[in-house]
């Protein structure tokens, strides 16, 4: 095997797709209004979240080589994952094993620039895949709330590694939301093993723990409790940008018309965006994989780039 296939099956086998996940990271800095922040010693808020992102994201292609390695035997049982690098065999588990060593190899050198918690983060959310490689992802509903607080981490990291603080109705928006995705996953794997007429036992036992009834009454809880948790966010939550480089609407407003629930206009397109989703998984099926869903969906990815445009333009141009 030639060292370019060797190559492009281990930046297969990495999952670069799933780095959409570790945006999660800024998602403090742009909602506290730091996002444009740069401090007079040192480098900007921006610069230190993505180092962290980056650093992130060698961490969690990592935890994909290690997870494959223990998911070898199942996988190849899986009818859409044995066609994946290692659980074919096209990847020798000896090269993944290496790819292991020299990532986290890496991420621990490099942690060492970052302050202690954030190290902290990164220890923490390796230990937890691993926990969830081995043993939780075999438990109902630890297996989604791991999945949930693999997000949280995240969030944690990317609050930690510039020292700001997050809301709490934030917090629990970014849980309800990650635990709606788990399970709309969760979903869309038991509709492929039911259509694909395979056993599920062997490749994900806790789907069998999930009846269809249990796992709609849960996409609906975390649904409602996504969008209600972000609108009391949206509605308590104070913009207190550090320097204004842009237009301050409040400057040109009377009193009587000032508000700082602007926020609140980015609600739709939190609702529309989780209809959207909803959709996809019972009508399309195509929950498995959020992150390419978000990428390859049109109308989810307009619904998602307008609320990203609407949270900076309400915080750093109306604000």
């Amino acid at each position: 095997m030639s060292d370019s296939n060797i190559l492009a099956l281990l930046i297969k086998s990495a999952r670069p797709v799933q780095w959409i996940k570790n945006l999660s990271l800024y998602a403090t800095l742009v909602f506290s209004g730091f996002f444009f922040y740069d401090p007079p010693d040192g480098l900007s808020y921006f610069t230190i979240v993505t180092l962290a992102a980056i650093l992130f994201s060698v961490l969690t292609s990592t935890v994909y080589f290690i997870n494959d390695i223990i998911d070898y035997e199942a996988d190849r049982q899986h009818p859409v994952k044995k066609n994946r690098p290692i659980a074919s065999g096209k990847l020798p588990k000896e090269v993944a094993m290496l790819a292991v060593v020299i990532g986290l190899s890496v991420v621990l050198l490099a942690s060492f620039w970052f302050p202690v918690f954030f190290r902290l983060m990164l220890l923490g959310y390796l230990l937890l895949q691993i926990l969830y490689a081995t043993k939780l992802k075999h438990i109902p509903i630890l297996d989604v709330g791991s999945i949930a607080t693999g997000f949280l981490i995240r969030i944690y990291a990317g609050a930690v590694v510039v020292n700001l603080h997050m809301n709490v109705w934030f917090l629990l928006t970014v849980i309800s939301a990650s635990l709606f995705l788990a399970v709309g996953k969760r979903q869309s794997e038991r509709t492929l093993m039911k259509n694909r007429a395979e056993e599920v036992g062997p490749t994900r036992k806790a789907l069998k723990r999930y009846s269809q009834r249990l796992l709609d009454q849960y996409t609906g809880m975390f649904a409602n409790s996504t969008w209600l948790t972000f609108a009391l966010f949206a509605f308590q939550n104070e913009i207190d940008t550090p320097d204004h480089r842009f237009l301050n609407l409040y400057t040109y407003l009377p009193k009587a018309l000032q508000s700082q629930k602007l926020l609140m206009f980015s609600l739709p397109f939190v609702i529309l965006g989780i209809m959207r989703y909803l959709q996809l998984v019972y009508e399309n099926n195509r929950g498995e994989s959020p992150e390419k869903v978000l990428l390859t969906d049109r109308p989810l990815l307009a619904i998602a780039s307008l609320f990203g445009l609407a949270v900076m333009i309400i915080i750093y141009v109306l604000s």
